[in-house]
């Protein structure tokens, strides 16, 4: 199967556009942006409140350098998730590093083991449970365990107030609400967000999963299609082939009404040549077509004309360009897709159409509005879904179910609606580079 059948159907392995790991990441490691900010907050706070308020002697000026060490984490990190698209396990491990590093600074100054916020070293585990690979969750485990353990040998004592034992109790039970407050707040922070991020990654696979269906539901149609085309060739050449006998027949070319028949039927059979053709060439089977440069506006114009040809009653007018007129590859999808939304405008009872193409920031954009009644709801919530039609017929809502995963495989996009002026609108939104004549090299 060719590169333009891919293409065209949207064919490939749907599970690479499934959520990656490192994307996740960069999702993550921004929450966790979010949430330094806040711990370097409660940090300076609680430095503040236990020096001046509750009495406790300490190296202020060597416990700050934690969090503005942190802040200026957050400065570095901030722009690389702007950046970049993904972020690496490694690097969201890091970043959980120095929040390590900075806790483990402040507690070595301010008693080490026996200081009751050495269990914010648990917030950090839960972190790296959530965020990391199971590796790093373990071997953050490890750190935290070896800084706990260092820290049980290796510190400054605080200079607590001279005071009896119910004192000191009472003091330690203080700082170990603050500590137990500060992690409550920033764990249901943290999961309230873990949780939407979740929903929405559930949303986005699901969507995913209905795509892959979709396109499965294509590439059968597109077998199906491709196969009976082969089939209709050889008997649409052999009626060719004997109408064309048939015409140069001496007594029937004398009766004018079997003549008049005969051209009828000569041309009918090359409309349906013709409709062969154009099933080969969207299955990249192009039957000696090689693909052809032209510009967005004369393909518009000859898309245009040859569908007006059918059905003289239907006025198609195009606008003029707004904007640069683009060199690119006629692309038979693409030719399929107009007609596919002027036969849904006519059976829609429109007699106008109306075509305004522009391009805008590398995109180009279709408006194609009629005259006729408008879209129904049902259509409009569930555009693009197989069988959605208002059409009492087997195989009805096929069209624009073809069209939006077309467009979807060529990069762009489908909105449909009813403009106040009456009628119906549908935009295509379509990336320049998606019908670029580099794309020759496809097949």
């Amino acid at each position: 199967m060719t590169k333009t059948l891919q293409r065209l159907l949207g064919i490939g392995d749907w599970r690479e556009t499934a959520v990656s790991q490192e994307t996740a990441n960069r999702r993550n490691l921004r929450l966790l942006i979010q949430l330094r900010w806040l711990a370097v907050a409660g940090q300076v706070a609680t430095i503040l409140l236990v020096h001046f308020v509750m009495g406790i002697r300490l190296p202020v000026f060597w416990l700050l350098i934690a969090p503005a060490g942190l802040a200026l984490v957050n400065l570095v990190s901030v722009p690389l998730t702007q950046r970049r698209d993904a972020i690496s396990d490694q690097e969201l491990m890091l970043a959980l590093l120095a929040d390590v590093a900075a806790l483990t600074w402040q507690l070595f100054l301010t008693g080490g083991a026996a200081n009751p916020f050495v269990a914010l070293y648990l917030l950090q585990v839960v972190l790296g449970a959530v965020l990391l690979a199971p590796v790093y969750a373990w071997s953050l485990i490890g750190v935290t365990s070896l800084c706990f353990a260092g820290l049980g040998v290796f510190n400054r004592p605080l200079n607590l107030p001279p005071d009896s034992e119910d004192a000191l109790l009472s003091l330690y039970m203080q700082g170990s609400l603050i500590c137990f407050l500060l992690m409550a707040v920033l764990l249901v922070l943290f999961m309230t967000r873990i949780n939407d991020n979740l929903r929405a990654r559930d949303a986005y696979v699901a969507d995913v999963r209905q795509q892959a269906t979709e396109q499965d539901h294509i590439v059968r149609m597109g077998l199906l299609a491709s196969g009976a085309a082969h089939e209709l060739g050889t008997p649409l050449a052999s009626l060719s082939v004997i109408l064309s006998d048939w015409r140069r027949m001496p007594m029937l070319k004398a009766d004018a009404d079997l003549k008049q028949d005969m051209d009828v039927m000569q041309a009918e059979v090359e409309r349906c040549k013709a409709i062969v053709t154009g099933i080969l060439m969207s299955a990249g089977e192009a039957r000696g077509q090689a693909p052809m440069r032209t510009t967005m506006g004369r393909f518009l114009n000859e898309v245009v004309q040859g569908w007006s040809a059918r059905d003289a009653r239907v006025r198609v007018e195009v606008t003029a360009w707004t904007g640069p007129d683009p060199s690119v590859i006629a692309d038979p999808a693409l030719r399929q897709v107009f007609g596919v939304l002027f036969d849904n405008a006519v059976e829609a009872g429109a007699r106008r159409i109306f075509v305004s193409p522009v391009v805008r920031d590398g995109q180009l954009e279709f408006a194609i509005r009629d005259n006729g009644p408008g879209f129904p709801a049902t259509i409009l919530e569930r555009l693009g879904k197989p069988y959605n039609s208002t059409k009492d017929r087997p195989g009805a809502g096929l069209g624009l179910f073809l069209l939006v995963n077309v467009m979807r495989s060529l990069g762009g996009a489908v909105e449909a609606s009813n403009p106040p002026a009456g009628g119906g609108e549908v935009r295509l939104i379509l990336p320049i580079a998606a019908l670029a004549p580099q794309e020759m090299s496809d097949d």
